[in-house]
């Protein structure tokens, strides 16, 4: 693929995907397969960084250096470090990516555009009600992408239903209706569920069965403990399950067109092309 019109001054740039622990990172795949298809120059590593020394390390980053990207548990201190953030890092107080410009870095979280992206490709599209499974981080971005979808109720379950409070300030902010719930004891029904929880997270199957029978679909965004315990109770009752992978090659997209245009909206050159070659690498790392 010759490389596209206007890309040809950005050569020789260097980029990373920094956090603690990083090893299982997928990001240097992704990214790599991005920059071979538009044909630049680019090299994309890892490096394991914590927060105790993110800022220094921040600091030493001069020219070629194009950005970062950033998972746990630097997003927040991440957030700190941009000068600017766009609309779903401001809301979520998270930045999975840092764009090293002039004038100081830009912080974006792409992780909300990743989960509407994947979701929308699998065909579901304005569900009126959806459950968040898990009140931690990555529920903050689960929420800012229900209501890019037009959500506007969502149920919390949480093992502390006291822990959904920073979620029901979010919906208020938003104007999506939050309400918390036991997770073994969920209310009502919902068209779409988002499990947040870590993918060594024990649930007894008795719960799982209960959130799958009036949970419609769900987007477990574990990727690397497949099948959960979640996604096992949806196949009994018969319900699609998809894991975090789709979600994670969506916000890598939209990472490199941060990185390759400066913004997440602004469409890649051939990015069918694009996407396509990077999804490649992923299976291809995935069954490695």
């Amino acid at each position: 693929m010759p490389r596209p019109p206007g890309l040809g001054v950005l050569t020789g740039r260097r980029l990373a995907v920094w956090g603690d622990p990083i090893a299982h990172s997928r990001s240097p795949q992704l990214h790599g397969a991005a920059y071979r298809a538009l044909d630049l120059d680019w090299e994309y590593g890892r490096e394991r960084v914590d927060e105790a020394s993110f800022a220094s390390r921040l600091a030493q980053l001069g020219d070629p250096w194009r950005g970062l990207s950033l998972t746990m548990p630097l997003k927040g201190v991440a957030f700190d470090a941009a000068e600017t953030r766009d609309r779903a890092a401001e809301f979520t107080g998270a930045v999975n990516t840092l764009l090293l410009a002039e004038g100081g870095p830009r912080g974006y979280n792409t992780d909300v555009g990743g989960i509407v992206r994947f979701l929308s490709e699998q065909g579901v599209a304005g569900p009126a009600r959806a459950r968040i499974v898990g009140a931690g981080a990555t529920a903050t971005s689960a929420l800012m992408a229900l209501d890019t979808m037009g959500v506007r109720e969502v149920e919390v379950a949480a093992r502390r239903p006291e822990a959904a409070e920073h979620l029901m300030a979010l919906g208020e902010r938003i104007g999506v209706r939050v309400t918390p719930a036991r997770i073994d004891d969920p209310t009502g029904t919902a068209d779409l569920t988002i499990a947040t929880l870590p993918g060594g997270a024990e649930i007894p199957d008795a719960t799982a069965d209960r959130l799958a029978a009036s949970g419609g679909p769900l987007l477990d965004v574990v990727y690397g403990h497949w099948p959960t315990v979640l996604a096992t109770a949806w196949e009994r009752a018969g319900e699609r399950a998809w894991d975090g992978s789709g979600m994670l090659l969506h916000q890598a997209v939209l990472q490199v067109r941060v990185f390759v245009l400066g913004d997440p909206h602004a469409v890649l050159p051939r990015e069918d092309v694009v996407v396509a070659a990077m999804r490649a690498a992923f299976e291809a790392s995935a069954s490695a």
